[in-house]
């Protein structure tokens, strides 16, 4: 194991660092959410297309059976995240807006797990770090399709597609996405400081299902508590642990490949396209259960947290739970609670609903108080220059958001929209309080048509 630690830790270019406010949740370690009385577990929680239900009204399923099958290259299966009765299909209104039909399970009585026990089921026991040869590549790949996996850090990106090699661009390193640089949240810290065999195990899996010569965790210097805990699990490994600096958005791949490896991405093409991969650490957990247990991706870890939100805490939450259950059991709103974002308050999405199913790629709710929402006139932009300063994709915001307004795709495409992030940096500095974000994503909406 090696543990790389710089004087000024590394980084990439541009970026922002907004209030952290991890305080609030990060000293909370994981609670299982109790089973709600229903779960609705969407048949589109990726990147990708929609699942096919391969289950009836009245049917009863077990925790871990498959309820809608994938039937496209890019997609990933769904799973019952509890034992219970399957009711009549319907349609769920995911945080970003979209329509997409849900299976909703009844939960029964009795599950099979309680709180305890299902946190050791997934997370407990003994994940080996040596030996892990004898599982093939291809066998590795299957078993992250069967078990539904995918990228938990938000991008919901099918992971056996990842972990596909091509012979055109070999991968020699992989990376492990421990930055988790969103303020507010704090899941992946307390994953890492919790459970670092499953996520070192799931790590040397990707190794071998890419070919990698190399394994790199990357996690922010804000995080001491976990990268002491994984550099103890790594002890004999030759896993590396890599120190950055904490700015946002570090946990972004192009920018975590730029911190570490010092390559740059040319615009359109991916990770694999400058050799390599990059995993969260949430997903390599995953990844480690579904080989070693041949377990599917039923619950994840999700961070409750914010001055609006009377007890925040790290939940491990099924699949399906809706916000609002995620919410009672912390206690409640606080009366100065005005806006729930569901992930963070960067690159979240405001609901619209707390009946919002929690998915796969759901990291964390946030429940931002009137003192946390900045709220001020938007007025015209004054072509100052800092969104162009900080946009670590060299990109020139004001000039994509104003063609997204104007509803000029070609400007926006000639400005190469495609290539943003969505981080938001540009719109955190903005003096003008331009919602370029959601511009920008109106103007994807029409450069695709």
């Amino acid at each position: 194991m090696t543990i790389s630690l710089f004087a000024s830790h590394r980084t990439f270019a541009r970026g922002v660092h907004p209030p952290e406010r991890k305080e609030l949740a990060e000293a909370s370690p994981i609670e299982v959410v109790a089973c709600p009385a229903t779960v609705t577990v969407p048949l589109l929680q990726h990147l990708g297309a929609v699942c096919l239900a391969t289950v009836k009204p009245r049917q009863e399923v077990e925790l871990g059976d498959v309820v809608g099958e994938a039937t496209a290259p890019v997609s990933a299966p769904v799973h019952a995240s509890v034992r219970g009765k399957v009711g009549r299909a319907t349609m769920a209104t995911l945080p970003n807006g979209r329509h997409v039909p849900a299976i909703p399970i009844a939960a029964a009585e009795q599950q099979p797990f309680d709180a305890d026990a299902l946190f050791e089921e997934i997370y407990g026991g003994d994940y080996p770090l040596t030996g892990l040869s004898r599982y093939r590549p291809q066998a590795i790949r299957s078993a992250a399709r069967d078990a539904g996996l995918v990228g938990l850090g938000g991008a919901a990106f099918p992971t056996h597609i990842k972990l596909a090699p091509r012979e055109q661009t070999p991968v020699d390193t992989l990376l492990v996405n421990g930055c988790e640089c969103e303020p507010y949240l704090t899941a992946d810290d307390r994953l890492m400081q919790a459970a670092p065999r499953p996520i070192l195990a799931g790590a040397l899996l990707a190794q071998l299902a890419t070919g990698a010569n190399r394994v790199v965790v990357g996690i922010e210097a804000n995080k001491p508590r976990a990268v002491e805990s994984l550099r103890e699990a790594a002890a004999g490994t030759e896993v590396e642990i890599c120190v950055l600096k904490p700015k946002y958005p570090q946990g972004g791949e192009k920018q975590l490949i730029a911190a570490i490896l010092r390559r740059e991405i040319p615009t359109g093409k991916l990770p694999l396209d400058v050799g390599a991969v990059v995993i969260n650490v949430g997903t390599a957990a995953a990844l480690a259960r579904a080989v070693v247990r041949g377990r599917p991706l039923t619950h994840r870890v999700v961070t409750v947290s914010g001055g609006g939100i009377r007890r925040p805490a790290n939940l491990l939450a099924p699949v399906g739970a809706s916000y609002r259950h995620l919410i009672e059991h912390c206690g409640g709103l606080r009366d100065s609670a005005v806006r729930i974002v569901a992930g963070g308050p960067m690159m979240g999405f405001t609901l619209g609903s707390l009946d919002a199913p929690v998915t796969k790629g759901t990291s964390g709710i946030t429940v931002l108080s009137q003192h946390e929402v900045r709220a001020a006139q938007e007025t015209p932009c004054i072509r100052c220059g800092r969104c162009v300063e900080v946009c670590p994709m060299h990109l020139v915001p004001t000039k994509l958001g104003l063609a997204a307004r104007a509803e000029n795709a070609e400007l926006a495409r000639r400005h190469h929209i495609a290539a943003c992030v969505e981080c938001g940096c540009c719109a955190y500095v903005c003096p003008a309080r331009l919602p370029l974000v959601q511009l920008i994503r109106v103007g994807k909406v029409l450069a695709r048509k």
